[in-house]
């Protein structure tokens, strides 16, 4: 069980929570950062971090299939950007809230960096889920 807390005393955020509470037993899944590669290898979407960010969601799905949850059940993430622009860090959110991701909403930290591993590479999100006891239904699966 898990439950999503938006604190009355600070201010409201726009689409995520301030902290998630997951119930002691609960299985959970650590993933390391989603990267914008293709099943090549091959970053996608070179200079353009929206289209980076969208393969970044897509493989963050395929990552939480393998562990039996999906992207409903993620409860935190941090979303890394390369860029100093406001607006860049923005379009970037914007995938991420179209993605089902912020659904419930998860506690997430947007954050502005220098670079990251790939020559490239623009954006990646690392995530906690958590794997329910049962697999997640087809119709959930084939949302995200």
């Amino acid at each position: 069980m898990l439950e999503r807390v938006t604190v009355p005393a600070l201010f409201p955020p726009p689409t995520y929570s301030h902290a998630t509470v997951v119930e002691a037993g609960t299985k959970l899944a650590f993933l390391a950062g989603a990267v914008p590669l293709d099943v090549d290898g091959k970053v996608v979407g070179m200079g353009d971090a929206v289209r980076q960010a969208e393969q970044v969601v897509v493989n963050l799905g395929e990552q939480l299939r393998a562990v039996g949850s999906d992207l409903g059940h993620v409860v935190a993430t941090d979303v890394y950007v390369v860029s100093s622009e406001p607006s860049v860090l923005s379009a970037v959110w914007e995938v991420v809230e179209a993605s089902g991701l912020s659904a419930g909403p998860h506690s997430s930290t947007l954050i502005g960096v220098a670079c990251l591993g790939y020559t490239g590479q623009l954006v990646e999100i690392t995530a906690t889920a958590v794997v329910p006891e049962e697999a997640p239904a087809e119709e959930e699966v084939a949302q995200s």
